[in-house]
């Protein structure tokens, strides 16, 4: 059976096609076929976190198309990039603030007694658990990396 978030996607989906919001209707649907590509690969429906963690890696691939829209002069490819990336933006978990993240670090660092660059893959485990679909991994890289000096 469906989730909450899911129901209220589907939802949504049906009010976008009643308002004729196609760029709306286009962003949920691609959410929710991600949605049912992961319960296939599950074999078993999403919890609410699960389908927030989907919708946070679509964010993030509407993220990767608008840089390569705009690196190509592509604007309006990009565009339709952002509003749709607004609209799966709603049901993906909240990003964590820039010190959240630096807290998170710190902390990581502490608890691993990381002191070299070499013990970066273990403080970056610690991170991504604790942190797990709130931050990109590429920032926490940077600032692991940043903070251990490599």
């Amino acid at each position: 059976m469906a989730g909450a978030l899911e129901t209220e996607i589907r939802e949504q989906m049906t009010a976008a096609l009643r308002a004729g919001d196609k760029v709306r209707l286009g962003a949920l649907r691609m959410l929710a076929a991600a949605i049912t590509n992961r319960e296939k690969e599950l074999t078993r429906a999403l919890t609410d976190d699960e389908v927030r963690e989907v919708a946070g890696k679509e964010v993030k691939k509407r993220a990767e198309s608008i840089e390569a829209f705009d690196a190509a002069g592509r604007t309006e490819l990009a565009d339709k990039e952002r509003a749709e990336r607004e609209v799966v933006a709603v049901y993906a978990p909240e990003q964590l603030s820039e010190a959240e993240v630096d807290a998170i670090v710190e902390a990581a660092i502490t608890s691993t007694g990381a002191t070299s660059p070499k013990e970066m893959g273990k403080v970056m485990g610690a991170v991504m658990a604790t942190a797990k679909g709130k931050v990109d991994g590429a920032v926490v890289q940077a600032k692991v990396r940043e903070r251990l000096g490599a």
